[in-house]
């Protein structure tokens, strides 16, 4: 399933940005997200877009409760995201909350480069972002943001209508996610 995952939703991301349907996404919200999430993986998960109702881990984190899953979004919303500080922290809770079954990083990254595009003019370069830095980094987020707030900062661009920068970080999101069968560039 990995290799077609990664081939319909790596399709499905490119027509995100071919198509400009990025610019009718809700930005900054879990609705925002959701038809993020719901436009990658519509060929590939039933639960496309849908909040999660079971409780996920990863290693040794526990998620936000799926008993709390709808509330934990409702004020993920609420939460200011005029800075580059209070747009990291809100993607840090977004994270926590994990709203999807899977998919939940790739669908993230573009929510939050959409998120600073609007607010900042601003996007991350994500080829520029080290994974293993980045893994460790989200992953001590919840406790303390500072090393993640650093190691974006440090790959922001301006270029954000730039396609290359888009399929760069698009290659590198599924990378991070141990999925890089399918060259982005080959499609």
């Amino acid at each position: 399933m990995d290799h077609k995952e990664e081939l319909l939703s790596k399709k499905r991301s490119l027509e995100l940005w071919d198509k400009g349907l990025y610019r009718n996404i809700e930005v900054g919200t879990f609705e925002g997200l959701s038809a993020i999430h719901k436009y990658l993986f519509q060929d590939v998960f039933p639960f496309a877009g849908q909040v999660r109702t079971e409780n996920i881990s990863k290693g040794n984190f526990r998620f936000a409760g799926a008993l709390f899953l709808e509330a934990n979004l409702k004020i993920i919303d609420t939460m200011p995201d005029a800075t580059f500080e209070e747009i990291i922290d809100k993607y840090v809770e977004m994270n926590v909350a994990h709203p999807f079954r899977e998919g939940n990083g790739r669908s993230m990254r573009i929510w939050l480069d959409l998120l600073l595009k609007e607010r900042l003019g601003l996007c991350v370069d994500w080829a520029k972002v080290d994974k293993d830095q980045y893994l460790q980094a989200m992953e001590r987020s919840p406790v303390n943001s500072l090393e993640l707030y650093v190691l974006l900062q440090s790959a922001l661009t301006d270029k954000v209508e730039d396609r290359e920068v888009y399929m760069r970080g698009v290659q590198a999101s599924y990378e991070y996610e141990g999925l890089s069968d399918i060259d982005i560039y080959e499609l």
